[in-house]
C-alpha cells in the first residue's frame, strides 16, 4: 500500500504516463485481490459433529464438513478456525481447493483442558488468495456442544487397599452367583441344565431349577461434597477428578453404584450406560460457597425412607462441612488424599 501511494505521488508530480500505468496496474491488483477473496469465502456451508462425551486433557476426534454451494466458482486456500467465547482456536485445518458443489470432511483432535460444557460458537474462514497480499475473513455460526468429563487418573495401590478394607463387601439375601439355595422355580428355555433340582423334578414330574443366593454385595454410594470456599477451587476440581476415577474403577469391578453430588442424585445402577450418566453428573457439578450455605449438614440419605445396603464413600474437598452417613460403613476421603498423602478415615 505504501509503494502504491509512492507511485501515485510520483505520477502526480512528474506527469509521467508510465507512472500512471504502473499505478493503475497496482490498484487493479488490490481490487482483484479483494473481489476474488470475497468470492472464495461466500456461500460455504458447514456441519459440525462432536462426540457426546469428552474427557479433560484427552484428545477426541471431531469432524467438520465443508460444502461449496457455488455452482461455478471454486474456493481456494481456506483456513478454518473454531470460534469459542469470542476467541479463534487454530486447529490446523486447511483446504487448498474446494470445487463447485463439492464437499470435504475434515477430522481433527479436539482437546479441552477443563471439565464442564464445551461450547463452540462457529467457524471463522480465512484466505489470502490470490496474491497473498491481504488476509480476508468470514464468520459462519455453527454451534456445537459437548460435555467434558473430569480427567480419569489411575488410583494408587494405597488408596485402593484402604478402600477395600474399610468398605468390605457385605452379604445380602438376593438372587445371584453363589452356593446357597435361594429359590426353586420351573425350568425356562435358556436355563442351564446343570441347575436342575433332580429331587424336586422327580417328585413333581416337572423340570425344576434351583436359584442360588448371591454371596457378595457389590454396592457403593459415592457422595461428593460440593461445599468449598473460593480458595479451595483447585482442591475441589481435584476432588471431582478423584471421584470420577473412583467411579470408573468401581464400575470396572462390577459394583452397583449410586452417586450423590450436591443436590444431584442418581439411582443404583451398573453397566456402561450408567457409568456415562455418573460421569456426566460429575462433569456438570458446581462448587457451592459456604457463605451461601452456612451451617449446612450434608446427608446423602435425607430424602430416602430406607437405607440402601453397601458402603458409603464420602469425598470431601473442604473440612468445614459435616457429613452424616446413616448406618452404612463410611469411608471419608479428605483433601490430604488429593495432595498426595494417602489418607482414608
Amino acid at each position: 500500500m505504501l509503494f502504491t501511494l509512492a507511485v501515485g505521488v510520483a505520477a502526480i508530480n512528474t506527469g509521467n504516463n508510465l507512472f500512471y500505468l504502473l499505478l493503475a496496474m497496482m490498484l487493479s491488483i488490490i481490487l482483484i485481490s479483494g473481489i476474488v477473496a470475497e468470492h472464495c469465502l461466500r456461500r460455504l456451508e458447514f456441519h459440525r459433529h462432536l462426540p457426546d462425551l469428552l474427557f479433560a486433557n484427552e484428545p477426541t476426534m471431531a469432524t467438520l464438513v465443508v460444502k461449496n454451494r457455488k455452482s461455478r466458482l471454486p474456493s481456494f486456500s481456506l483456513r478454518l478456525l473454531d470460534v469459542s467465547g469470542g476467541w479463534d482456536l487454530d486447529q490446523g485445518l486447511a483446504i487448498r481447493q474446494l470445487l463447485p458443489a463439492a464437499s470435504q470432511m475434515l477430522s481433527y483432535p479436539l482437546v479441552s483442558t477443563r471439565r464442564g460444557r464445551l461450547q463452540l460458537d462457529g467457524v471463522r474462514v480465512v484466505t489470502s488468495f490470490p496474491f497473498g497480499l491481504f488476509v480476508k475473513k468470514a464468520y459462519y455460526p455453527v454451534e456445537g456442544t459437548a460435555v467434558v468429563c473430569p480427567e480419569i487418573k489411575p488410583l494408587t495401590e494405597e488408596v485402593l487397599h484402604d478402600l477395600l478394607i474399610a468398605g468390605y463387601e457385605q452379604s445380602v439375601h438376593r438372587r445371584g452367583y453363589g452356593n446357597d439355595l435361594y429359590n426353586l422355580r420351573l425350568f425356562h428355555a435358556g436355563d442351564d441344565s446343570r441347575n436342575i433340582h433332580w429331587a424336586t423334578t422327580a417328585r413333581t414330574s416337572k423340570l425344576v431349577v434351583r436359584e442360588t443366593e448371591a454371596e457378595n454385595q457389590r454396592r457403593a454410594t459415592i457422595h461428593l461434597s460440593t461445599l468449598a470456599p473460593v480458595s479451595h477451587d483447585g482442591v475441589f476440581e481435584e476432588a471431582v477428578a478423584f471421584t470420577a476415577s473412583l467411579v470408573h474403577h468401581l464400575a470396572g469391578q462390577g459394583y452397583h453404584l449410586r452417586l450423590v453430588a450436591g443436590s444431584s442424585r442418581s439411582s443404583f445402577g451398573q453397566g456402561e450406560t450408567h457409568l456415562v450418566d455418573l460421569l456426566r453428573m460429575l462433569a456438570l457439578c458446581e462448587r457451592c460457597s459456604p457463605d451461601t450455605h452456612l451451617g449446612t449438614v450434608v446427608n446423602p440419605f435425607a430424602e430416602r425412607g430406607d437405607v440402601e445396603e453397601g458402603a458409603l464413600i464420602v469425598v470431601r474437598p473442604w473440612g468445614g462441612t459435616e457429613v452424616l452417613g446413616a448406618e452404612n460403613p463410611t469411608i471419608l476421603i479428605d483433601a490430604a488424599t488429593f495432595a498426595g498423602t494417602q489418607h482414608v478415615v
